[in-house]
């Protein structure tokens, strides 16, 4: 049985403006007041787990121990068959420059790779989401959520963030990047760890 969650204010851990966004429009319905890491100048911390839940819950544990607030975070990516499943838990990885991320030469790295090695089309690729909710006296919960889809080149859209642009769900003929956040946010891979977070914690 999971945990319900009785609070109003919720922080999530993560500096990322366009993670932060979505989820303060998937928790608008519930009348909880979200706090983004940034917003209370937490540290980042450094991400050495190689899974997508090792990950979220080394932000999510942090940022509880930082605040004395319960934290969701967030760890996500996309998996290309073609590619062994890279980039994976290291998506973030391939778009950092000394400037920031740059996530059209994450997208040009990941063509370039997919080219090289001949890939069939079409190429199949999933993005993955891993939520961890974590209160101060360390009780955790974890919601995983995917969703399915193909990835397209040249790169289509201006919405979204990330791989939103390379990436068409399966059964839509539009990237991520082509479509609203409501229309995103009703089949995206943090779409579905968010309804099993809501079904388990917050229903």
């Amino acid at each position: 049985m999971t945990r319900r969650f009785t609070g109003d204010q919720i922080l999530i851990a993560t500096h990322n403006s366009g993670k932060l966004e979505e989820m303060v429009q998937l928790f608008a319905p519930f009348n909880i007041k979200v706090v983004g890491a940034a917003e209370i100048n937490l540290p980042e911390p450094e991400e050495t787990e190689n899974t997508f839940v090792g990950n979220a819950r080394i932000k999510a544990l942090a940022a509880v121990k930082a605040s004395g607030m319960p934290a969701l975070s967030d760890d996500s990516g996309i998996e290309v068959a073609a590619l062994n499943g890279n980039p994976g838990v290291y998506t973030a990885d391939w778009a950092e420059t000394p400037n920031g991320r740059n996530f059209l030469m994450a997208m040009e790295r990941t063509h370039v790779e997919l080219e090289a090695i001949n890939a069939t089309h079409p190429r199949l690729a999933r993005f993955c989401s891993t939520l961890v909710l974590a209160w101060p006296d360390d009780h955790e919960e974890v919601f995983e959520g995917t969703v399915e889809g193909t990835l397209v080149w040249p790169v289509r859209g201006a919405l979204g963030h990330g791989y939103d642009p390379m990436f068409q769900p399966i059964g839509h003929n539009r990237t991520f990047a082509e479509m609203t956040p409501d229309e995103k946010n009703s089949i995206s891979h943090r779409a579905d760890s968010f309804k099993k977070l809501i079904a388990g914690c917050f229903g």
